[in-house]
């Protein structure tokens, strides 16, 4: 049985977050979706997404396929219906495919065939299909990834300088560092990651996930629902809010209700808002739209895809969308909805030449003795083309 991993219309919705990965690499809670299917099914995925990410994501057929929303976060309900599917049959809820089995499908994969013939779901999955739901469903996720990880497991102890409020809540996987800080999981529960540290001085409350190898400065504070993902760095203070990987935010500065890519780095002080002054519900740019839709929220702050990049004192407005590998400093607030490889910040924009953008990304890969790949510049010259649309600076 081969485990396919699908993406929908919601890829498009959930750009510019799905620009560099299928919507199943998207990390919400400790783990991606990917991982997440992984543990509940035991088996590995293979992709079937947009045509110029299928180098970096490839799809892998067997005689036998389950095919399964990369949108879609498991729970036991949804994988019990799934795990019974035979081949032939799908599942889904109302318009939306949730899963299929088949034999070898020549052609492309369509959703909507399967949708069409497909079982109801009685039950009512949960769905990362907006970029805000990533933040949104953090909390819960950080619990089912609590026993994803844990169960049958004993955590490694904390440094007795610690200060911890509900211990029985906190999970320190091996190699975790750190003393003089404060944990308090009476909110949610808090897991730190293989060779995580936190630094003297930071205040912590869960839901919160330190993945691996990711640093919390000194006198940090942070609020749950909050994950950090691999190899981030962060200081300041930080609310609702979900970091991918291998991105920084090392300074003061406030960031809530946001999502932030791979490879990002914000400037000393950048601050968003996730409120508006009138308490309206907070709109965003949606690609497909080609507008500017309602989240239903209030609270709603910063999206940026990934490689982006601000200076010092960038002050990003409420429900702002920044594309992959832009690069935005100066005073003011620049405009909420900011397309890929734009050089600038309220002052105005110019094209950031892709040049000149790869060779800053191979610079920061670099830093962590990593480069580019073929395939991860073919994304980003991708990317670029289909932007230019979006960068039409007067």
């Amino acid at each position: 049985m081969q485990l396919i991993l699908f993406d929908d219309h919601s890829w498009d919705n959930l750009l510019p977050l799905t620009f560099t990965r299928p919507a199943a690499a998207l990390r919400v809670g400790v783990l991606t979706i990917a991982e997440k299917w992984e543990s509940a099914l035991d088996m590995p995925p293979s992709f079937m997404t947009r045509k110029h990410l299928s180098r970096k994501f490839p799809m892998h057929q067997g005689d036998r396929n389950l095919w399964i929303n990369g949108t879609l976060l498991p729970d036991e309900n949804l994988v019990r219906s799934i795990r019974s599917l035979q081949s032939g049959e799908s599942l889904k809820k109302g318009d939306t495919l949730l899963a299929a089995a088949t034999g070898p499908v020549s052609g492309p994969f369509e959703p909507d065939h399967f949708a069409g013939s497909g079982m109801e779901y009685p039950g009512d999955p949960s769905q990362v299909d907006y970029p805000w739901k990533v933040f949104g469903l953090n909390g819960r996720e950080i619990e089912a990834d609590m026993h994803r990880l844990t169960a049958g497991r004993s955590s490694h102890p904390l440094n007795d300088t610690v200060r911890v409020i509900h211990p029985e809540n906190v999970f320190v996987e091996e190699g975790f560092t750190g003393e003089h800080f404060t944990l308090n999981a009476s909110t949610g529960p808090i897991y730190l990651g293989k060779g995580s540290e936190i630094m003297e001085g930071s205040v912590i409350r869960g839901p919160f996930s330190l993945c691996e190898g990711a640093l919390v400065k000194m006198g940090t504070r942070i609020y749950g629902p909050t994950t950090i993902g691999p190899w981030s760095k962060v200081a300041g203070e930080i609310n609702d809010s979900v970091i991918q990987a291998h991105s920084n935010k090392a300074h003061d500065g406030y960031l809530g209700n946001a999502v932030i890519g791979e490879w990002c780095n914000l400037g000393a002080d950048t601050n968003n808002s996730n409120l508006k002054n009138n308490y309206s519900e907070v709109k965003i740019w949606n690609y497909p739209k080609n507008r500017f839709i309602s989240t239903g929220l209030q609270l709603c702050g910063l999206f940026m895809g990934d490689h982006s990049k601000c200076g010092i004192n960038t002050m990003f407005n409420t429900g702002t969308v920044v594309g992959v590998s832009a690069n935005i400093f100066g005073d003011g607030f620049p405009r909420n909805f900011i397309p890929s490889f734009s050089w600038g910040g309220a002052g105005g924009f110019t094209n950031y030449r892709i040049d000149k953008a790869l060779e800053t990304a191979d610079l920061v890969l670099g830093r962590r003795g990593l480069s580019l790949s073929d395939a991860d510049r073919e994304i980003l010259h991708y990317v670029y083309d289909f932007s230019e649309r979006f960068r039409k600076w007067k």
